[in-house]
């Protein structure tokens, strides 16, 4: 993050937090989430997107600022995840003063009448803004520090949405679980000239993941990873320990895709057969192992498949997959609208889809 008195801020990704008292959660999505629900509410967006929502482009060197609201009196905190996992403080700091907002009112940083703007900054990729809300102040030594009088802006330690996940679970977990909670906003650093090629962004909730799209290991979760062609590809998520997770991604030009994967259940290998002594015995103790160790596509997670598929196709884009004790449930994101699809399997080998659109209009 660069900063000066008249200009240059480079932000980064942010992502959300929830209330304690249960453990947070760390959340592929959100980075953090509070376990609860609490009665305190803080929404996240950035200037070229006001629903908070959306996934807007920007221009190295183009101006950027971030607007926070809360329903009570509460103190702000605002972090910036980058694409190569660094992690900017972007609130507080020593040019912007105080970070108390009052409820029921938005707040702009940098204000309008700042002597210096935020300027977006490499790397190119999917960045996440944090905005963590509490009740009372926090103490962020164990996260960032002023290394010297001079510095404007706090350094952070933390490296990756997993790092930041871990080190703000510790400065929390102590509050009253109604008194912080937080809210995540996305936006893409694009490259200056025109670009025909996309990126993808594979988050995961466990570590060791590793990404393959299109039949070719990309590496590990919790990456942007750029000059992709543009198109539709299968894509394979796996973790030790889990079942693979499949889908579709569709990659468009110039933009972002992000995939937010959420392991929910460790796998259990099949146990290998055991040998009778009877040859037929064996044999088929053996065709029933092989046909057990196959991994069958679950027909809950082809329907789901298919569905989101078809939605993708429509410009919709997957936020997030959880899979639940019936089936599995999903997000997805086109401009104002949310739709989110839950397949649930039913009796005598039926499964159910249904699917729901939430839109937000501005007035």
């Amino acid at each position: 993050m660069k900063s000066t008195l008249t200009a240059l801020l480079a932000l980064g990704t942010v992502a959300q937090i929830s209330t304690a008292s249960a453990a947070p959660k760390i959340s592929a999505q959100s980075i953090i989430v509070n376990p609860t629900t609490p009665d305190l509410n803080v929404s996240v967006r950035v200037n070229k997107d006001t629903t908070g929502a959306q996934n807007p482009a920007y221009r190295i060197d183009e101006k950027i600022s971030i607007s926070t609201t809360v329903n009570r009196d509460a103190y702000v905190y605002l972090f910036n995840v980058n694409p190569d996992g660094s992690v900017d403080q972007v609130l507080p700091n020593r040019l912007s003063g105080a970070n108390f907002v009052k409820a029921n009112t938005t707040t702009t940083f940098p204000a309008a009448d700042a002597n210096f703007t935020y300027t977006v900054g490499g790397p190119i990729g999917q960045n996440k803004v944090l905005a963590l809300a509490s009740l009372t102040p926090l103490n962020l030594d164990q996260i960032s520090s002023f290394k010297t009088t001079q510095d404007q802006f706090a350094t952070v330690t933390a490296r990756g949405q997993d790092g930041l996940a871990q080190a703000l679970s510790i400065v929390v977990t102590p509050l009253p679980q109604n008194s912080w909670v937080s809210d995540t906003a996305f936006y893409t650093v694009a490259a200056q000239n025109p670009v025909t090629t996309g990126s993808l962004f594979v988050g995961t909730n466990v570590s060791g993941a590793t990404v393959t799209l299109n039949g070719q290991r990309l590496g590990g979760a919790n990456v942007t990873y750029s000059n992709l062609r543009a198109g539709t590809y299968p894509v394979r998520v796996q973790a030790p320990g889990y079942s693979d997770y499949t889908t579709t991604v569709t990659l468009r030009a110039g933009a972002t895709t992000n995939l937010n994967v959420e392991f929910a259940q460790a796998f259990t290998p099949a146990p290998a057969p055991v040998s009778t002594g009877n040859n037929v015995l064996d044999f088929i103790g053996t065709l029933l192992g092989a046909i057990t160790n196959n991994q069958m596509q679950d027909p809950a997670r082809s329907a789901y498949d298919r569905k989101v598929s078809d939605l993708q196709g429509q410009g919709y884009a997957l936020q997030q997959t959880r899979q639940t004790n019936t089936g599995f449930v999903g997000t997805l994101v086109k401009g104002g609208s949310t739709v989110t699809v839950t397949v649930d399997r039913g009796a005598n080998r039926t499964v159910r889809v249904n699917v729901s659109e939430t839109t937000t209009y501005r007035y």
